[in-house]
């Protein structure tokens, strides 16, 4: 009983228990002897909080002739006091404090929880179900106390309100365990009804679980399968005193199984773990199976719902709140999690705030009347999160994006094409930097696209949550660019172009993204793609001049040596380069279930047939693009696998079962050689050569042939193909020539962009192992037979009469681009992709 309701009463009493370990007052006018209690006594109360305990001391009681006596265990009489009703209280001497404070009163857990793994039903229905044995699995419960002392408290609540409120209570209202009995009102129809009101508590049951540990209302479908569940195990059908589940199964309920909605819970890890790996995720707990046993629960990890039994609950500690789940409708790629806000959360707002101070900072915007003859364009919150090699989140990214998607060609904007490096264009940096003994660095730009200025009138909305409650219809006119916009990738790329070549950098006429600065004899390389830049200099102190001369420009991330770019982890020793993509690796193969697979040696093999096999079994076209689309992205480092996915992305409209047995092919090689990368020595030296070779009519489908070709920069390989040619070939001379003239175009745009290394190259070798094909390059001999190939191929011959090139032949054993094009057995595979340059980490030397 509350100290409270005594007080309202007027009555010096204390409710006697001899159940109660401690008996409490707030007020220390109770006591006779009083003296300072330890630092360490304290009290525990039923909701489990603690308080400490200030003071001890004895209490003078007044006992009346009649009723009750208390005896210690020897048998003698210590208390005598009299009987209330059910209770027993005792009358103090001193007047009661008019100071209100709070008793602590019996708190049982056990019905607690079981109130709340039923759905928060009513206590007296909890009690019926336990006392009658209506349902398997549910202990006796004791019925909490606090209900009976109601009235109590309602009396006590009265008197006071009648002393501080003089007058009559008109009315009194009740919930009757939760449930309003009120008359429908007209044309209400969810008001009546058996549907109706069987809708109603399914969302009421609902709204408390959810309510409870906050869970977002995004899974308030499966708080309202939960309700259905757990009504149908513990509501009892009128007339009948039995529930829906004993009348439809003839057996009563289990419910020993049933759990706390949104709880915390941890789900057991299944496959090969390592060593130190944890056996275990957290988890949600969001409800049961609709046909099968087990549980629902929410991956925080992957975001992902999952039916498990291998599962166990932490009832007792909050579930936590998921952060994609809860605060994300879309979720995209596994490195860096984009998605959209759709909550109120206060952190949402504390890193809104701090990009709008950006847009101030960099005068992005100015605040206007909305126009009547131009578009204005809505606005949305995007976050990313930006991971490192290792798949940490170094850096949270908060971006205001346009709703560009609405833009009208002509009218809101002309031109959107931005330059971006190319892949070969990295490896090239790299393998010339490791040759040259420097080291390459890396930083980010932050909100690159907050630098360009465009040159249209665009306008766009006031920020969702942002919006200025004088001026609600009022809009920002731009200047700069924003994230969304068609416009600002180019706007940003010719702002920092615009800054580098001011800065004295000559830009490559080729590889548009290569800036070069001379100083002397030392010259300072920078490589952009987006955001993400990459530089390097022999001496470093022009390295550390550039990047004093950007934070001076731009608002800059200096993340030191490069490790991590476009995906590719790079690791620079002493002795050389080693790009790899472990990580991603590993992801794919987690992300297809195929991380426990059997290992082969080999990605395709060396009798494959492919065709179309029309007769086979269909399969899932989504999830095959898929998986061609996640290892396609892995050719950027592992020219390995290049072949086998230039053969099985030719069915990406008609993927059959013997197609998706070859792609998980290549996921078992994978798996095989993890951590397999390219390695660039230090040893390399400054030389120009590729190799071409193909397969002739190797295709059964329409007799193409497939040109492979690789290109060197010393002994480090910087760039490669596989690629179906474009028409028929009557001969292996004619398809060799084709591959060696596609060979020679890159090798043409590897001697521009060279150029602005300070490399030159004379006749740069391109071997071939088809002395045809060199015969037919050197001077047009044999012209029946060469008279009809495209002219376009014939370039090849004019670059040889130059001196660009020069074809030589080579051993077909010693052809490296044998690789490319047609499947070889495990030997010769292993032979190859040593050569190239593809190893182990513990092969660098």
């Amino acid at each position: 009983m509350s100290y409270k309701a005594l007080v309202a009463r007027k009555e010096n009493v204390w409710i006697v228990d001899s159940g109660y370990s401690r008996h409490m007052t707030g007020d220390k006018n109770w006591f006779s002897s009083l003296k300072k209690a330890s630092k360490t006594e304290s009290i525990i109360f039923g909701d489990a909080s603690t308080s400490v305990v200030l003071a001890t001391g004895l209490v003078k009681v007044h006992c009346k002739k009649t009723g009750s006596k208390v005896f210690d265990s020897c048998g003698d009489s210590v208390l005598i006091i009299s009987r209330y009703g059910r209770v027993f209280k005792a009358d103090f001497e001193n007047p009661v404090s008019p100071v209100i404070t709070c008793l602590a009163a019996k708190f049982d857990k056990d019905v607690m929880f079981w109130h709340r793994r039923l759905g928060h039903v009513g206590f007296d229905h909890l009690t019926r179900l336990s006392g009658l044995d209506l349902v398997r699995g549910l202990p006796k419960l004791k019925k909490n106390i606090d209900l009976d002392e109601a009235f109590q408290h309602f009396r006590g609540l009265f008197l006071r309100l009648d002393l501080e409120f003089p007058g009559s209570l008109k009315r009194i209202r009740s919930d009757n365990g939760g449930l309003e009995h009120e008359f429908s009102s007209p044309r209400v129809p969810q008001q009546n009804g058996v549907v109706e009101r069987k809708y109603r508590v399914l969302v009421e049951m609902a709204r408390m679980m959810l309510d409870e540990y906050k869970t977002p209302k995004k899974f308030w479908a499966e708080a309202i399968n939960t309700a259905c569940y757990i009504s149908n195990r513990v509501f009892l059908r009128s007339k009948l005193g039995k529930t829906s589940y004993e009348l439809r199964f003839g057996r009563q309920p289990k419910v020993s199984h049933l759990r706390v909605l949104s709880c915390k819970c941890f789900v057991l890890k299944s496959g090969n773990l390592d060593k130190f790996e944890a056996r275990s995720t957290d988890g949600l707990f969001l409800g049961y199976p609709a046909h099968s046993r087990g549980y629902r629960v929410l991956i925080l990890e992957t975001n992902k719902i999952i039916e498990t039994c291998e599962v166990s609950f932490d009832e007792a500690s909050p579930g936590t709140r998921p952060d994609i789940a809860g605060t994300l409708s879309q979720v995209q790629g596994e490195d860096g999690r984009i998605f959209e806000d759709e909550s109120e959360d206060d952190n949402n707002d504390e890193v809104g705030s701090a990009e709008l101070e950006n847009f101030e900072r960099n005068k992005v915007w100015t605040f206007v009347e909305p126009p009547s003859e131009h578009n204005i364009f809505g606005t949305k919150w995007v976050f990313k999160n930006k991971q490192n090699e290792d798949g940490l989140i170094v850096r949270n990214k908060t971006r205001l994006v346009a709703q560009g998607f609405t833009q009208v060609e002509g009218l809101d904007f002309d031109e959107t094409f931005a330059h971006v490096a190319r892949v070969e264009a990295i490896r090239l940096l790299l393998a010339f930097a490791i040759s040259k003994g420097f080291k390459l660095y890396q930083m980010d730009v932050k909100s690159d696209f907050l630098n360009g200025f465009i040159q249209e009138e665009v306008y766009v909305k006031q920020p969702p949550g942002f919006e200025n409650p004088e001026f609600p219809n009022h809009v920002f006119k731009l200047s700069k660019a924003l994230y969304g916009l068609k416009q600002a990738p180019r706007a940003w790329y010719d702002r920092f172009k615009n800054f580098l070549l001011a800065k004295g950098f000559s830009m490559g006429k080729v590889d548009k993204t290569l800036f070069v600065l001379k100083h002397g004899d030392n010259q300072l390389f920078v490589q952009i793609y987006v955001d993400d830049i990459i530089f390097g200099c022999s001496t470093h102190a022009l390295v550390v001049e550039f990047a004093e001369t950007m934070r001076r420009e731009f608002e800059m991330s200096m993340m030191g040596e490069l490790s991590y770019f476009l995906g590719l982890q790079i690791k620079q020793t002493p002795q050389g380069t080693f790009v790899h993509q472990m990580k991603y690796t590993k992801d794919l193969l987690r992300r297809f279930k195929m991380e426990n697979c059997k290992p082969i040696s080999t990605p395709i093999g060396f009798t494959a047939v492919l065709d179309p096999d029309e007769d086979g079994e269909a399969v899932d076209q989504k999830e095959y693009r898929s998986m061609i689309g996640s290892l396609l992205y892995l050719i950027a480092s592992r020219l390995d696998i290049q072949l086998a996915m230039c053969l099985y992305t030719r069915f990406p409209a008609s993927p059959r079962a013997s197609h998706r047995q070859a792609i998980k092919r290549i996921m078992r090689y994978l798996n095989h050689t993890l951590e397999f990368g390219i390695w660039y020595s230090t040893s390399s030296s400054i030389c120009l050569s590729g190799y071409s070779d193909t397969d002739f009519g190797g295709c059964r489908i329409d007799r193409k042939s497939t040109s492979g070709i690789c290109h060197f920069l010393g002994t480090s390989l910087i760039a490669w193909s596989s690629r179906k040619q474009s028409s028929v070939a009557q001969s292996t001379s004619e398809s060799e020539y084709v591959a060696a003239a596609s060979c020679c175009s890159q090798i043409l745009w590897l001697l521009s962009t060279l150029k602005y290394y300070s490399l030159t190259f004379e006749k740069v070798p391109l071997f071939c192992d088809n002395t045809s094909a060199i015969n037919i390059a050197k001077n047009p001999v044999q012209h029946s037979r060469t008279k009809h190939i495209n002219i376009c191929f014939h370039f090849l011959r004019d670059h040889v009469e130059k001196g660009d090139v020069e074809l030589q032949f080579l051993d077909k054993m010693l052809q490296l681009a044998d690789i490319f094009n047609k499947p070889l057995d495990s030997n010769h595979f292993a032979f190859l992709r040593g050569e190239l340059g593809i190893i182990h980490p513990f092969g660098m030397v």
